[in-house]
This record gives structure tokens, sequence and C-alpha cells, in this order.
């Protein structure tokens, strides 16, 4: 279908008087106030840039030993500063055993490495946590539920 002679126009725009533009242009501009100052805020940590990302865990075993093997990713891994442990916790953060990295994986990223842990009798879930050698603990769990039964 073809329309012809048909055209659509915008209704006029209220018009600018010079008074009122240079009123406008005089006026500071609105920014957001944070609640905090800038130099209060926390910082924000990405991790996998300066600490290591756990990306996976695998378990298996039974209670009380289980098989951990959990995969991490370290950005800036060098000889100098490498993702050299993870650990696991229980809900209190209480340290339930550590598997220690004696290299840096640089060749290698992501990584899985494992251990054989302990858990306690009646732990259904456990967080995994990486380290940086420069860094230390990341502070970023993973979850881990314990198969039961």
């Amino acid at each position: 279908m073809e329309v012809v002679g048909e055209s659509v126009t915008n209704p006029p725009a209220s018009p600018v008087t010079p008074e009122a533009f240079a009123e406008s242009a005089s006026e500071e501009p609105v920014s957001p106030q944070l609640e905090e100052p800038a130099s209060q805020m926390p910082e924000v940590v990405v991790y996998g840039e300066e600490f290591p990302e756990v990306l996976a865990v695998d378990t298996s075993g039974t209670s009380p030993s289980w098989n951990f093997s959990v995969t991490l990713s370290s950005l800036y891994d060098t000889p100098e500063r490498y993702a050299d442990a993870w650990r696991v916790l229980d809900a209190n953060d209480v340290e339930l055993g550590i598997r220690v990295l004696g290299h840096d994986h640089a060749n290698e990223q992501p990584f899985t490495r494992s251990a054989t842990i302990d858990i306690p009798e009646g732990t259904t879930t456990v967080w995994v946590e990486g380290r940086d050698q420069a860094n230390g603990w990341s502070g970023q769990r993973f979850e881990v539920a314990l198969p039961t039964g």
C-alpha cells in the first residue's frame, strides 16, 4: 500500500527566551550525594584479579575423609605472586584442612589440585577459599554441600 501526500509534523516546541537560557546555563549541575565520602567507601575487590578465584569444587569419599578437587584461577600468576594454597572451612570459619601449592601454575590456568581432608561427623556444608602468595586469603568463599547418606 502506498501513501501519498501525507506528512507528519511534531508539535511546535516551547520557545526558549534568551533570559531563560541564561538562567538554566548558570545553574550548578545536580549530582547525587554519596552517603559516605569516597575515601570511606569500601574497596570493591574483584576476585580473580587480586586474589585467586575458586571456580569449582568436586568432592568424593565418605565421612570423615573427603577428597576435595579444587579448581582455582589466578590472573597474576607469576613466581613472585601466585595462588599458593586453598583451604576448607566450616560454618564457624574453623580451618578443617589446607592444601599448600608449592609453585606457580602460570602455564595451566585455571588449574585443579586435590587433597583428602577429614571433616567432622555431621558437617553437611563447608566453604573453600583460595590464598594468594602476596595478598593472603581471598575472603571469597565457595560453598560446598557434602553428600549425605
